[in-house]
């Protein structure tokens, strides 16, 4: 008798969606018992299921054998941080902005400069010490990636926990302008670090490109709102309108991915930046937004999952093994921290904010990912000293999401933002509500 099984592409792709969900799913159960936050349960999922445990067993569909892989399902990741960042536009409402947008603008740019220029400051340090270890432009392109952030693990922590309060208030508008103005930074880094290699200042490269990196994603983004806006009048189904949401949200994030020369100036968008601004025209102009984004927030939920599973698989361990990436990548993170807890603390006291925000601020805006390792795939072709930007934002990016989320959790629980509560039971709620209405 010949018996044979014959392994569909698409059903590998499919059972490891599905692993991924169910392993952090379950661990984020016990993330619940260890008072963890959810996002860490599925980082460390995202290590399971990787290319270092099940993914070693070389078994398609129970693990991501490979971290060609793991990349193979980008597509699902740059769709997730669109979604992402078009819920953080909600938070630029006028009228919350009127109470902490200026407070937000000099604090967001304070500290990520600072960050900065202490990286740089502790990096260039280390180089005169270990020269031949640490080349100058590895340094500074490095204090650049030091100021962008995590905001997906920020807004994974405040929603879980329905963070809400001074700190919470003004953290969100701070990850989104902390972010535009470390693209600002890194593309400025990146051009000094290319004239250090090369021996020549390129003025479009580090002043031109950046600037208007920032500006037309903004302005794509605006345009992108109107019309969101625009079509969604439409429509007054629900249903219709959630789907209109994810369709303008889905088409701004392939349209931010658009790159061409004019004139010999390279134009690109940055997709955070476009879905954050087309979140935050939407909210402005459309009076049934909060009930919009509220809808759209549930519907994202499983694809946030992934997100950070996938996150937790791309976490490269093997830089563990390079002593000289684990001792200068601990002399970045404890930098870096450094940098972004007294850059939040001097700005937020200079601006007069909350003794709790003053407090608890920079510890929340520990947490590093995706923007950072986006700085890090195109610091790679600096050549070497690529390389070896990329495995000190790998070695970083590992510990900040893993101990980030946590301690961000601790800094809002500290400042009153996160109300303790007691264990409550979604079956609880629905028997309750089941014996209201039968009597």
């Amino acid at each position: 008798m010949d018996f044979r099984i014959i392994l569909d592409e698409n059903m590998h792709f499919l059972l490891s969606l599905s692993v991924s969900l169910f392993v952090g799913l379950m661990l984020s159960r016990l993330a619940k018992k260890l008072s963890l936050p959810a996002v860490t349960a599925y980082l460390v999922a995202g290590i399971i299921v990787g290319p270092y445990v099940l993914g070693a067993l070389d078994i398609n569909g129970l693990g991501f054998v490979s971290m060609d892989d793991v990349k193979s399902y980008s597509v699902l990741c740059d769709v997730a941080l669109g979604f992402i960042a078009f819920s953080i536009g909600n938070e630029f409402r006028l009228a919350q902005l009127k109470k902490t947008g200026k407070q937000a603008t000099v604090i967001g740019i304070f500290q990520a400069v600072f960050t900065t220029l202490i990286v740089d400051a502790a990096l260039i340090g280390l180089h005169f010490i270990m020269p031949d270890k640490l080349p100058l432009p590895t340094a500074i392109v490095m204090g650049a990636i030091a100021a962008a952030t995590a905001p997906a693990a920020t807004l994974m922590v405040v929603r879980q926990y329905k963070a809400k309060g001074p700190l919470t208030d003004i953290l969100l508008p701070i990850v989104a302008l902390d972010d535009a103005v470390g693209l600002v930074l890194f593309a400025v880094s990146f051009g000094v670090a290319k004239a250090l290699i090369s021996g020549s200042v390129d003025v479009l490269s580090v002043v031109i490109e950046p600037l208007l990196e920032v500006v037309l994603s903004l302005g794509l983004g605006l345009v992108m709102g109107l019309f969101f806006t625009y079509f969604e009048k439409f429509f007054h189904s629900k249903s219709k309108r959630l789907s209109m949401s994810v369709t303008f949200v889905l088409v701004t994030v392939a349209i931010s991915m658009l790159k061409f020369e004019v004139f010999g100036v390279h134009i690109a968008f940055s997709s955070l930046l476009v879905c954050m601004m087309l979140g935050t025209v939407f909210c402005n102009a459309c009076d049934f937004s909060e009930e919009l984004m509220d809808r759209v927030d549930r519907w994202t939920a499983p694809l946030f999952i992934l997100f950070f599973v996938l996150s937790g698989a791309e976490l490269e361990l093997s830089v563990f093994t390079d002593s000289i990436i684990v001792i200068i990548g601990i002399v970045y993170i404890i930098s870096r921290s450094l940098g972004k807890y007294f850059g939040a603390y001097t700005s937020a006291k200079a601006v007069k904010c909350d003794e709790h925000i003053v407090k608890y601020l920079g510890i929340t805006l520990l947490p590093q990912a995706g923007v950072a390792l986006g700085m890090a795939l195109k610091a790679e072709t600096l050549g070497p000293i690529g390389d070896i930007v990329a495995n000190l934002t790998l070695f970083s990016v590992l510990v900040y999401e893993l101990i980030g989320p946590f301690l961000t959790k601790q800094a809002l629980l500290k400042a009153g933002d996160i109300k303790p509560e007691g264990k409550v039971s979604a079956r609880d709620i629905a028997r309750k509500e089941k014996e209201n209405k039968a009597v």
